[in-house]
């Protein structure tokens, strides 16, 4: 099994990673899309989705322990390494805590959780209004909805700054950084 080097990063490591970022971004556009227009149809994908990416975020997660950080594609100084550390370790919580809080907040909250239709966690019915979920834990279910809320700007910060230092090393260092994401 390849590891990643400071010259090539395995099949294993470009395929998570592309999976996850584009899970990810799709499913913080979808919510910040319906949240903006309060489009309520588009929650059963987004939630089955979002349950979906957590398990691929795991994987992700013990591929990394098992094969460490990347190596640095150059000679950086110890600014620009605290501020990658940072901006991965952020992306990386930010990917666990993100599905995680939504499930949580979405389940606690009485309003179960389904996946392409298939009951994960049981909808809790209010007998006097069949139309209403009664929540289970309401504190405990708005405190993950608030999680959730800030968790997805967090990340899309990150994305933002990953971004902005993948094509900083690609412009103005002109280091393999960002070809060896891109190349097979």
């Amino acid at each position: 099994m390849q590891l990643d080097t400071s010259t090539t990063l395995s099949p294993i490591t470009r395929t998570l990673h592309w999976i996850v970022a584009v899970g990810m971004i799709s499913l913080l556009a979808i919510g910040v899309f319906m949240v903006e227009t309060k489009t309520y149809s588009l929650y059963s994908w987004h939630k089955s989705f979002g349950f979906i990416i957590f398990f691929v975020v795991l994987l992700r997660v013990f591929w990394r322990i098992k094969n460490g950080w990347p190596q640095a594609a150059g000679n950086y100084t110890k600014l620009e390494h605290i501020l990658s550390k940072l901006v991965h370790w952020l992306l990386i919580v930010g990917t666990l805590l993100l599905p995680l809080s939504g499930f949580l907040m979405s389940s606690l909250g009485g309003n179960g959780v389904e996946v392409f239709g298939l009951e994960v966690v049981a909808r809790n019915v209010d007998p006097a209004n069949p139309q209403k979920a009664l929540a289970h834990y309401p504190q405990v279910a708005s405190f993950f909805h608030s999680v959730h809320h800030w968790a997805g700007y967090a990340i899309i910060a990150s994305v933002f700054l990953h971004v902005a230092g993948a094509l900083k090393h690609h412009i103005i260092d002109k280091d393999s950084t960002l070809k060896r994401m891109l190349k097979e």
